[in-house]
């Protein structure tokens, strides 16, 4: 027996995605890295006799099919798919264009349901396999000018919430991660598309948005490596947790969420009791 495991990482040409890929490889794991260009990818972490480069658009299913046969060709076996691939389309929701509205939840939400409907039937036929879906805490409170955002990566925690239970009797966890801050690529011109001011009343508010990202770009205080090893970590645990608030922010979000939330609940308990019918 042994504990090397095939890792196949989406969004690994850049960003977080090759914190991960490294760290997979650091601890001895074979990593399919995948990425709409496989120069980045090579150009990133060299050449390794476990590593392969494979290109995988996330919104093109056929191209994670082929990935996925890829992948399987070479190592045999995928045990832990890392949904990471992403962008961000940030602005006011009557600023963003409907069409980079959908392009965010094409990429963000149906590119990983691609990779993973391509992947599952390996992981079924194995009995075995973890399914990482990089969420954010965008994921659990939105805020504004991620309304876009916001939407799909709420659509991806109640998809990986509701797949859980699915395959989990093939021996298949799943596990969301919600990273708080983290000095990625995600707020850089290569990975964030403001939305063209077009309105007056947002004009004001979006330039101070704006400004006050573009200051915290590089600044903020996660360290994606050391998030790259906790997931390595937790992924070797018979079970890994359902659930990864990622940074110290992260759990401060939750943590309000859930406390907003009981607090919603109990304001109009009265009211909300008395909604049966008569007869009931």
């Amino acid at each position: 027996m042994t504990d090397k495991k095939v890792w196949f990482v989406t969004g690994a040409g850049r960003g977080m995605g090759v914190d991960i890929a490294k760290a997979a490889l650091a601890a001895g794991h074979a990593v399919v890295a995948t990425a709409r260009n496989t120069d980045t990818v090579t150009a990133a972490l060299g050449q390794d006799e476990d590593l392969l480069a494979v290109k995988l658009d996330v919104t093109d299913p056929a191209d994670a099919e082929a990935a996925v046969t890829a992948a399987v060709e070479r190592f045999g076996r995928i045990d832990v798919l890392v949904n990471n691939a992403g962008n961000f389309y940030a602005g006011f929701f009557e600023e963003i264009s409907p069409q980079d509205f959908r392009a965010q939840v094409e990429t963000t939400l149906f590119g990983p349901i691609n990779v993973t409907r391509a992947v599952l039937p390996v992981m079924r036929a194995q009995r075995s396999g973890l399914v990482v879906a990089i969420s954010s805490t965008a994921g659990i409170v939105g805020q504004e000018f991620c309304t876009a955002y916001a939407a799909a990566k709420f659509g991806v925690e109640g998809w990986i919430e509701s797949l859980t239970p699915e395959v989990a009797p093939f021996g298949i966890r799943t596990m969301l991660v919600e990273p708080g801050f983290f000095r990625t690529e995600l707020l850089s011109p290569e990975s964030t598309n403001y939305a063209e001011p077009s309105i007056d009343d947002y004009a004001e508010r979006t330039h101070q948005t704006v400004a006050a990202w573009n200051a915290m770009n590089g600044q903020q205080g996660g360290d994606p490596a050391k998030l790259a090893k906790a997931l390595v970590q937790l992924a070797s645990q018979d079970q890994p947790p359902l659930r990864f608030a990622a940074g110290a922010d992260a759990i401060a979000t939750i943590e309000q969420k859930a406390k907003d939330l009981l607090a919603q609940a109990d304001a109009y308990r009265q009211l909300s009791s008395n909604l049966a019918h008569d007869d009931a």
